[in-house]
């Protein structure tokens, strides 16, 4: 679990591949701090399993399927990257409730401080204005929200210390939608009737 909020800009070392997952190195110092092998870190809002760490950097292996859902498969060496440690009980829950399971990968249309994204078909169901959405795992406010497309307003914070500042239109991001959200369709979408009663308005 995570909240959106960025502790480092990382960069991408290299990858190396083998039959079984790649392998991918970062350059970091403030998110190994206290880390674990074993331990989760999110990159551009993709939970990832750390395997190794020293106190500059750290390895974690993605297999394919992670590859192929995310941006992480087009990392180039040198390529900044977002990174968050995974959320400890009784920390501040600064953004929202940031899963690290990517819903699918969007495209810049506008650079910040007027962000615009196309979004992939089926994702803008979730997504309301003034509801929260995660763009390579920063947790942001959605301020317009088409079929397709969505508008963020980036304050120049952000865009310093994320990629977000760096994005230029046609450059691919890690998006996951509200959590919440997605359990709250699936639930109306079934057909399951509440447990739960209303109470009785009662007319005076």
């Amino acid at each position: 679990m995570f909240t959106g909020i960025v502790e480092e800009l990382g960069r991408f070392v290299r990858a190396s591949p083998s039959r079984a997952a790649t392998r991918l190195e970062f350059a970091a110092t403030t998110v190994v701090g206290g880390v674990a092998v074993g331990d989760s870190i999110a990159v551009n809002g993709c939970c990832l399993t750390v395997v190794e760490h020293g106190p500059r950097s750290f390895a974690v292996e993605a297999v394919e399927e992670t590859l192929s859902r995310t941006n992480l498969g087009s990392l180039r060496e040198g390529d900044p990257v977002n990174l968050e440690r995974s959320l400890a009980l009784g920390d501040r829950l600064g953004g929202h409730l940031v899963l690290g399971h990517v819903d699918g990968v969007g495209v810049v249309t506008d650079s910040a401080p007027h962000f615009g994204l196309e979004i992939p078909g089926g994702l803008a169901r979730f997504c309301v204005e003034k509801g929260s959405i995660t763009v390579d795992g920063c947790s942001l406010t959605l301020v317009e929200v088409r079929e397709r497309w969505v508008r963020i307003e980036v304050i120049p914070h952000t865009s310093a210390v994320t990629t977000l500042g760096q994005r230029r239109p046609g450059e691919s991001v890690n998006l996951e939608t509200d959590v919440v959200a997605r359990y709250v369709e699936r639930l109306v979408r079934s057909g399951v009737p509440s447990p739960y009663r209303a109470p009785e308005m009662r007319s005076t």
